[in-house]
């Protein structure tokens, strides 16, 4: 029981340190010299960067759970 606490544990911190990257770092990044384009070219590498980071976390929270059930049917 004390393994669902650390998954959902696990994945707050996450949430939350994605979050606050998001917003400290890739929020104020910009980009120039593309003319009209900087704006479409700004949102979609902070969009990939958004994708890239969603995507890591729900590898690391599979692990995670896999990790927890096999201790659990080992038990």
């Amino acid at each position: 029981m004390k393994e669902i606490f650390l998954f959902v544990f696990v994945m707050w911190i996450l949430i939350i340190v994605g979050g606050g990257l998001l917003i400290s770092i890739i929020a104020p990044l910009t980009i120039s010299g593309y003319g009209k384009f900087d704006s479409i070219l700004d949102s979609e590498i902070k969009a990939l960067i958004a994708i890239i980071l969603v995507i890591a976390w729900i590898f690391i929270l599979s692990k995670i759970k896999n990790w927890i059930f096999h201790k659990q049917i080992k038990n």
